[in-house]
């Protein structure tokens, strides 16, 4: 009777056996390795077809499936799409609208970030509540206001109609970013800096600004991929040809008669992608140690 109160359960006999534990690490292993193949292959296998299918001509895309290879390696629609279809100039336009817009998000949105959890003053937890307001409104509500003012105030037919719209949408959502951000730095680093003789402007440039770099470049990239593909407020404010972004001017590639041309669209297409891809690999570990800071509570 005293040993069989000593001797352990069967269950726990057999999880203990070496062979038990093997197979299921194993299993473990070989489920997580396949669930990362099937998200590799989702992920790969669009771009790969993309860029396989800005070779074809007009004719195979016409006459052959979709999943056909190209007869021949051309460069010729790459070509046709930065000359004829004006991609060079689209390209420009989407740098000239984003580049001042990302600017200004990042500079006012971090400095109200700044002072809206670092400084102590009377309703700031009001003021973060009214810039939470503002993720929750629409920014097809307030299209046809803005155009009429654009119009009004003879800012039409140029780029700041794109970017003081896309400044205003993307504030609300870096002001609250940047304020979870602020949160976690220690608040010794601003009383020292206090009593080194710095103000309230020195801390921010000098100590609170670079303590947030890596969260900067995260909001960054959130609000680059926002501007660089929004089509809805450039498609509403590009009244010329000459200020389209890169989105809209996608809608143009048509041919002489006016099919759409496949393969120089595919090829600008490719061009828009590859290019956003190469940014976010050449960045992507700042943005991986931006989400887990903001990810920490001071």
């Amino acid at each position: 009777m005293t040993d069989s109160m000593t001797a352990p359960p069967r269950e726990l006999q057999a999880a203990r056996r070496p062979g038990t534990v093997g197979g299921r690490a194993f299993a473990r292993r070989l489920t997580r390795n396949l669930l990362i193949a099937l998200l590799v292959v989702v992920e790969v296998a669009p771009l790969l077809w993309l860029l396989l299918s800005s070779f074809k001509t007009q004719s195979e895309f016409v006459n052959d499936p979709a999943w056909s290879l190209p007869g021949k390696w051309d460069f010729q629609n790459y070509a046709d799409a930065w000359s004829t279809g004006h991609v060079g100039l689209y390209v420009r336009n989407s740098i000239v609208a984003t580049v001042p817009s990302l600017a200004l998000i990042i500079v006012f949105g971090t400095a109200a970030g700044f002072a809206l959890e670092v400084m102590i003053w009377r309703g700031r937890h009001q003021v973060l509540l009214v810039f939470l307001l503002g993720i929750m409104v629409p920014s097809q509500m307030i299209l046809l206001p803005l155009f009429r003012v654009y119009f009004q105030s003879g800012l039409s037919g140029t780029m700041w109609p794109l970017i003081i719209t896309y400044t205003a949408v993307g504030l609300p959502l870096t002001v609250f970013m940047m304020a979870t951000y602020f949160r976690a730095v220690p608040r010794e680093m601003f009383e020292a800096a206090t009593l080194d003789g710095a103000n309230m402007l020195t801390a921010f440039w000098r100590i609170g600004f670079p303590v947030v770099r890596n969260a900067v470049f995260t909001v960054a990239l959130v609000q680059f991929f926002f501007i660089w593909n929004d089509l809805l407020v450039s498609l509403t404010f590009t009244t010329d040809d000459d200020l389209r972004t890169i989105q809209v001017g996608l809608l143009n590639f048509t041919g002489q008669y006016g099919e759409t041309a496949y393969g120089p669209l595919f090829a600008a297409i490719s061009i828009n992608v590859v290019g956003a891809l190469v940014l976010y690999l050449l960045i992507n570990q700042r943005i991986i140690r931006g989400l887990t800071a903001g990810a920490v509570k001071g």
